[in-house]
């Protein structure tokens, strides 16, 4: 283990500055296993370490601090999980960086925090939270669909890698701008424990009907690809003309996934999202006491 670890205190605060570190390169998400494998290789911890297991319940011990670190960083409303389990990264969390002693005030912070709600619980106090009329309003008349025409083109770039995790998508990465080639972004799809599939990705914010030379550019890109590509995914928050999908027939390493798709797609993994029920009346009932 690197000497560089400070030991005088709970061993997971160690690991809080390089959890904010790997879900930064990695555009903002990761699954539980990148972010373990992710701090192993830059605290240079060995194999002894990471094995060793707890005596009481037998659970991996650093397994279960980089969760701990997780939570406390999950307290801050730096991190939050998704419904599939992936670690994000908050818009507070981006601005955020740590090194050992920020970590430690976070810890003391949130260990005083909770002293003080059991202390409250045992007098009965209710904490009340309070959300602005602003706040509800824009909630209200906002779709999904019109937020995410409202993210920057970067913005929209990394979000539909954060998707693409949901659905089992990894060392997903995203193209500089300055010389993405035509590709916003690459991943690799796994479809089992033995077969993976190397996937492009295009992502265009589009309000209306795509020029289907966007499709065609696309196309062009991954027949022209020297390493060769599994599959292309090309995401809008738009609509795509009846061509684009005669061309996807055509292309086997098409696919197309257009604004309404894309919506069901938030929906399906309940990303950003909260599902709620919604009650009709059914007229038949009432009819009795209406006539």
């Amino acid at each position: 283990m690197d000497s560089k670890i400070n030991t005088n205190h709970a061993l997971f605060i160690n690991w809080i500055p390089p959890f904010i570190e790997i879900l930064k390169e990695k555009g903002g998400s990761a699954t539980p296993k990148e972010i373990r494998e992710g701090i192993a290789e830059k605290m240079k911890l060995d194999d002894k370490f990471l094995t060793e297991r707890t005596e009481k319940s037998n659970i991996l011990r650093f397994e279960n601090q980089v969760y701990w670190a997780k939570q406390y960083l999950a307290w801050e409303n730096l991190v939050e999980t998704s419904k599939h389990g992936i670690w994000a990264l908050t818009d507070e969390g981006w601005k955020t960086s740590f090194d050992f002693n920020t970590a430690l005030e976070l810890h003391r912070k949130w260990v005083k925090i909770h002293s003080e709600i059991r202390k409250s619980k045992k007098k009965g106090e209710q904490a009340v939270i309070e959300v602005s009329e602003e706040e509800i309003e824009e909630k209200k008349n906002l779709s999904l669909l019109d937020i995410l025409k409202r993210t920057t083109p970067t913005g929209f770039e990394h979000l539909c890698g954060r998707l693409l995790r949901e659905y089992d998508f990894v060392d997903i990465e995203i193209s500089p701008r300055s010389r993405d080639g035509g590709i916003d972004g690459t991943a690799t799809l796994k479809l089992n424990s033995f077969v993976n599939m190397s996937v492009y990705f295009q992502c265009k914010k589009y309000d209306g009907t795509v020029p289907i030379s966007h499709i065609r550019e696309f196309i062009g890109v991954l027949a022209t690809e020297q390493n060769g590509v599994d599959r292309g995914l090309f995401i809008t928050t738009g609509t795509l003309p009846k061509t684009a999908y005669e061309l996807e027939k055509k292309q086997t390493k098409l696919e197309l996934i257009d604004g309404e798709k894309l919506i069901e797609m938030f929906e399906k993994a309940e990303l950003g999202v909260k599902p709620r029920t919604v009650y009709d009346p059914v007229l038949s009932f009432f009819k009795q006491y209406t006539e």
